[in-house]
């Protein structure tokens, strides 16, 4: 079969691709390993994504965002840095005039859920789901693909969105950096006794973090990163149990806790792929860059990498240029590199120094916020950061 472009991932960096090209007359065919049920009602996997306004601006773009329930939807007006249980704080928030908030809080499977509604009955789209994919060979005009059943597919562009242990990426010969980073991450949702104000909370100790992600109400969704053993036995901990164990850590800042549902567990590792383009390919989403989740980027950074590649094959279709031109991929990965390569160094600076136990590492963070709350400029920087990427 023949095809256009291919794409392999049906997740939110993939189905926003997809979706960036309609109307170009391109044909595509959309690979991903779940049913075509999941991706059209996908399960709640505990994750909140933080939405800047520019991320909020590309789902209007791609008609996502009025498919989202209103009530799915909850703003983050702030956003506090703490050191362990020092009562200083370096707070996050946008300037005044400019906006009330730093951007809004999602469950992710209604962002999935939305892209979804989006592609669904798209023109041009081909669907090949449930089925995985067996062998990636490139040739002297583009990529064929074969999948698990036999069948082949070719066509000048391949672009992979199948998660940051793409193997794809692999089979396509990019290697990647990958750090495992002996840490889980828990995901709970919790009610509480007292308001959150819409104020996101991150507190690093010596042996957790703990983010709070105010939800609707005086509920948040509660974030603990932990050593993996000890994650563990945390998340397997009874309901009673868990409540007031997720209040011990809390501090009680919120009050007394009560967990509603499941503890959600995802083992932490980051990555970086040394390229994110390749002859008649592309990597976007976490194929490319898989961030640790301490600033709470890795969603927009992936929907911007599908956007900044849909438009530039989209603008090449339209000319009747080459989609997966050498300089168009060279521009896209340069593009992409820009905005993701200082944004990945930093917090994997924040990630050692606050992971760090250290004498040198403990007089230092404190003193780090301290220096920054004082220096007006960069915390609004910071904040434009928060909100634009």
């Amino acid at each position: 079969m023949q095809t256009d472009v291919i794409v392999v991932g049906g997740g939110p960096a993939g189905l926003a691709f997809v979706r960036g090209l309609a109307g170009s007359d391109l044909s595509i065919t959309l690979i991903e390993r779940q049913p075509r049920a999941a991706l059209a009602d996908p399960a709640d996997d505990g994750r909140e994504i933080a939405l800047t306004h520019r991320s909020e601006a590309t789902l209007r773009e791609l008609g996502a965002w009025d498919t989202i329930p209103a009530g799915a939807v909850a703003p983050l007006r702030e956003a506090r840095v703490l050191d362990g249980r020092s009562p200083f704080a370096l707070s996050f928030a946008p300037g005044k005039g400019s906006t009330d908030r730093l951007g809004q809080l999602v469950a992710n499977h209604h962002l999935r859920r939305a892209m979804f509604a989006t592609v669904q009955d798209q023109p041009r789209l081909s669907w090949e789901t449930g089925i995985g994919v067996a062998q990636v060979r490139r040739h002297g005009r583009g990529v064929a693909v074969t999948l698990d059943d036999g069948r082949r597919i070719t066509a000048p562009l391949l672009v992979a969105a199948d998660a940051r242990f793409s193997a794809t990426r692999a089979a396509l010969g990019i290697p990647a950096r990958v750090q495992h980073l002996g840490r889980t991450m828990l995901l709970v949702r919790a009610a509480h006794a007292r308001d959150h104000d819409h104020v996101a909370t991150e507190s690093f100790g010596y042996d957790q973090t703990v983010a709070l992600l105010p939800l609707a109400g005086r509920v948040s969704s509660v974030v603990l990163t932990l050593p993996t053993d000890l994650a563990a036995r945390v998340a397997a901990l009874p309901p009673a149990a868990l409540s007031a164990e997720l209040t011990r850590r809390t501090d009680a800042r919120l009050g007394a806790m009560e967990a509603l549902g499941r503890v959600y567990a995802y083992p932490l590792a980051t990555v970086w792929s040394t390229h994110f383009a390749a002859p008649h390919a592309a990597l976007i989403g976490d194929a490319a860059v898989g961030m640790h989740p301490v600033t709470a980027h890795g969603f927009n950074l992936g929907l911007r990498s599908a956007a900044s590649l849909a438009a530039l094959v989209r603008k090449a279709a339209a000319t009747g240029g080459d989609i997966a031109a050498p300089s168009l991929l060279r521009r896209y990965e340069a593009a992409h590199r820009l905005a993701a390569g200082p944004l990945f160094a930093a917090t994997e600076a924040i990630v050692r120094l606050y992971t760090d136990a250290r004498p040198g590492a403990r007089i230092a963070r404190p003193a780090l916020l301290h220096a920054a709350a004082r220096l007006s400029p960069v915390r609004a920087g910071i904040a434009q950061v928060l909100m634009r990427h």
